[in-house]
């Protein structure tokens, strides 16, 4: 009969590790997620509430990484949601939701992709709920945020990134 040891140590082999046990494949995943801050401003409250304009809404979005280890990236998700009428501001929602990802063994363009265009995606739907939840806590209906496409933004921004080197750079030598 095998003693418990045995046993445990049968469940613990990986076969997808190298012969060396260490762990070569490609890992990637969200860590934890978080609110980092969280501005709610209600700056015409009262008198707001009996204006009957239909408000303009504006959207900003940006998202930034930053390097925490070897191993692991901060995510930074940023929405502004800004409410306006002619008479005055109705509110504005300043969010920066934050994801730590681990990533391991994969290379540095796939990794970039999954920072920019992934991660944002997944973050997404609790930053929407956490602004939705913000403007009904103002006293407005909830703002519910459109789906984005991260992964059709991140392209542009390569393609505009891509674009704006190409014109920074030299024209070529003709012949004279």
């Amino acid at each position: 009969m095998a003693d418990e040891n045995d046993v445990l140590t049968d469940l613990n082999t990986d076969p997808a590790a190298g012969a060396n046990g260490a762990d070569n494949r490609p890992t990637v995943g969200v860590i934890n997620q978080y609110i980092k801050d969280l501005s709610v401003e209600n700056p015409n409250a009262p008198k707001s509430y009996q204006w009957k304009e239909q408000p303009k809404i504006d959207v900003q979005v940006n998202i930034a990484s930053q390097q925490i280890t070897d191993e692991v990236h901060e995510v930074e998700l940023k929405l502004t949601a800004r409410a306006d009428t002619e008479q005055g501001n109705l509110y504005i929602v300043e969010l920066s939701y934050c994801g730590l990802v681990g990533i391991r063994n994969v290379p540095d363009e796939h990794a970039h992709g999954f920072l920019f265009a992934e991660t944002p995606r997944l973050l997404f739907p609790f930053a929407r709920s956490i602004i939705a939840e913000a403007t009904q806590n103002l006293g407005f209906p909830p703002l519910m945020l459109d789906p984005m496409d991260f992964d059709a933004l991140y392209q542009q921004q390569l393609q505009a990134r891509a674009a704006q080197q190409g014109e920074n750079a030299p024209a070529p030598a003709g012949d004279a």
